[in-house]
């Protein structure tokens, strides 16, 4: 399905194409057709790494029922965020987070633009960003997405993404 730059993606929509990078023995770069492929794949992403929510309840509700989530067929947990690879390598550390779970910087925002969850939060200094959510997908078609309103935390927690499996 081709959607315009303003349409949000949807469910039964297929993920789009674009590289995301991570740090494992320097930056490497992922596209979203190899980490989609064939698995169920859950994909949160945050406002910013190291921002209040995200550091508090975010990140480590997944941290917290990431066996919980896997033992429902879930194969890869990934967050994302438009910041570097290096913001998130280091977040992830600060905050104790396992390798299972895949820290994925989206640092131009062209993933979160493609998806059409992009954020404008220049007026708080912090540029173009990704809204907070959480989706499901299976072999690249979104099957659950759960996109938060401004300024909130209820429907992308990892609580509200397992009731839902």
């Amino acid at each position: 399905m081709n959607r315009s730059s303003t349409m949000t993606i949807a469910i039964g929509d297929r993920i789009p194409s674009a590289t995301l990078n991570y740090i494992k023995d320097g930056v490497q770069a992922m596209r979203t057709d190899d980490l989609f492929a064939g698995k169920t794949v859950a994909l949160f992403a945050v406002p910013g790494a190291f921002t209040p929510t995200c550091s508090a309840k975010h990140l480590p509700g997944y941290v917290t029922h990431l066996d919980a989530i896997k033992a429902r067929g879930i194969d890869t947990i990934a967050c994302m965020a438009v910041n570097d690879a290096f913001v998130m390598d280091a977040w992830a550390k600060s905050q104790n987070a396992p390798q299972d779970i895949l820290m994925l910087a989206d640092g131009n925002g062209a993933f979160s633009k493609l998806l059409g969850l992009e954020m404008d939060a220049t007026a708080f200094g912090m540029g173009l960003r990704s809204k907070r959510f959480a989706l499901i997908a299976k072999d690249g078609v979104v099957t659950k997405l759960f996109v938060e309103a401004p300024g909130e935390f209820k429907v992308s927690a990892a609580e509200h993404v397992l009731e839902n499996l």
